[in-house]
């Protein structure tokens, strides 16, 4: 897709109005297929709608912030009294695992509404709790320089479920996520979460043919870090940035293959005490097999 959209201009036509009228086209479609979905060999169903950009906004919607609000004071409280230390200077508490949300992803009697989000209910793990406070990112004993300057500079930029492996960190598909749903918990502008739109179509043909050589139960445990890598310099070379701020009452939904990060805190920005708080699901997939493979 990052290619076709510099295509565009031999053809007289604005990539910023074809980026307006897919995301039109995103929300239509995100309701002709909010209904009837199937399960796929027990894994969460796919988002359709995000395989045209590789996000979607949602909201704002009532039935969203009524579940923010639900959520905001049991996050603090975890927020406080988690014992997870924080990285990048004390400028950024991971929270994994922290809402005490239910199985379904109700939270203090609060149904999470799968309907507005387009989605099929499925299991779900305890929220993340992705907090930044002002000043991220810092550099700390934990980081090395080239690892601070990326994030810095990168944003951070990552695909989710590939872990760093062994003492040569050989990137692997650890965590087979079938989609990411953020939710913002705290109004606040600061630091928001970044995407390289058409991404994850340029992960997926790289890790797909990169794979290909492996039986497929063997996929979980390829070192793909060359891969990877290349593909990821491609990305930023002919896919935007796009930054996308949120506030209670939103939710961003990602494909799972999408390049995505962290934007530094900027000049100006603010946010609440507790920081800029956003709760992260990602259930996971049967197989790694399915987590690339499947649309």
């Amino acid at each position: 897709m990052c290619n076709f959209l510099a295509a565009l201009d031999e053809f007289r036509v604005s990539p910023k109005f074809f980026l307006e009228f897919i995301g039109v086209f995103n929300d239509f479609v995100a309701g002709a297929f909010a209904f009837g979905r199937r399960r796929i060999h027990g894994h969460p169903p796919r988002p359709w709608p995000v395989m045209l950009t590789g996000w979607r906004r949602i909201g704002p919607h009532p039935l969203l912030l009524d579940w923010a609000k639900a959520a905001h004071p049991l996050a603090v409280r975890a927020l406080r009294d988690t014992d997870q230390p924080l990285r990048c200077g004390g400028t950024w508490a991971v929270g994994l695992d922290l809402l005490p949300n239910a199985p379904d992803g109700g939270i203090g009697g609060v149904p999470l509404p799968w309907e507005v989000l387009g989605l099929q209910a499925c299991a779900l793990h305890p929220a993340q709790l992705s907090t930044i406070h002002p000043g991220y990112p810092r550099p700390s004993a934990e980081e090395s320089e080239a690892a601070f300057r990326f994030r810095l500079k990168r944003d951070a930029a990552h695909l989710d479920g590939l872990l760093p492996i062994g003492p040569d960190r050989q990137r692997m598909i650890k965590e087979p996520h079938a989609w990411i749903l953020g939710l913002p918990l705290t109004a606040s502008q600061a630091s928001p979460l970044v995407v390289w739109e058409g991404s994850h179509l340029i992960m997926q043909d790289a890790l797909r043919a990169a794979l290909a050589p492996h039986p497929p139960e063997l996929w979980g445990d390829i070192d793909i870090t060359d891969a990877y890598q290349a593909a990821r310099a491609r990305v930023f070379q002919t896919c935007p940035r796009i930054e996308l701020p949120g506030g209670p009452g939103e939710a961003v939904l990602l494909h799972r293959h999408l390049i995505h990060g962290v934007a530094p805190w900027a000049k100006g920005d603010s946010a609440p005490a507790e920081g800029r708080v956003v709760a992260y699901f990602r259930p996971l997939m049967d197989s790694v097999r399915d987590w690339l493979l499947l649309d």
